[in-house]
C-alpha cells in the first residue's frame, strides 16, 4: 500500500461518526531475534510521523507495537502500548492441548 492510499483510508476513517482514531497498531514476524524486526516498528512510527501531519483530524498519540518477545525493540522505536500477556500470565494452555 503507498502512502497516497494510506493517508486516503485514514481520512476515510477520521471522518466516520463515533469513532476517534488515536494512533496505529502493528505485530511485528516472529522472529528469534528481536533486533531483526526493528524496521517494522520504526516504519510505523515514521508512518504516524507523516499521518499526524497529513490527517489531523486524529489524534495519532499512540503506537501500539511490541509483544512479549519483543517489546523491548519497540519502545525503543516509540511504541506506547506494549501488548505482554504472556510474560505476565504464561504460555496458553489451549483446550485439548495434551502437550502440557
Amino acid at each position: 500500500m503507498t502512502l497516497e492510499e494510506t493517508r486516503g483510508i485514514a481520512r476515510q476513517i477520521a471522518v466516520l461518526p463515533g469513532l476517534k482514531v488515536r494512533g496505529l497498531m502493528t505485530i511485528a514476524p516472529l522472529v528469534d531475534d528481536p533486533a531483526e524486526v526493528r524496521y517494522v516498528f520504526r516504519g510505523l512510527r515514521e508512518l504516524r510521523e507523516r499521518l499526524q501531519n497529513e490527517v489531523a483530524e486524529c489524534s495519532w498519540d499512540e503506537l501500539s507495537m511490541g509483544m512479549t518477545d519483543d517489546y523491548s525493540v519497540a519502545i525503543e522505536e516509540g511504541a506506547t502500548i506494549v501488548r505482554i500477556g504472556r510474560a505476565i500470565f504464561g504460555e496458553r494452555v489451549h483446550k485439548g492441548d495434551t502437550t502440557t
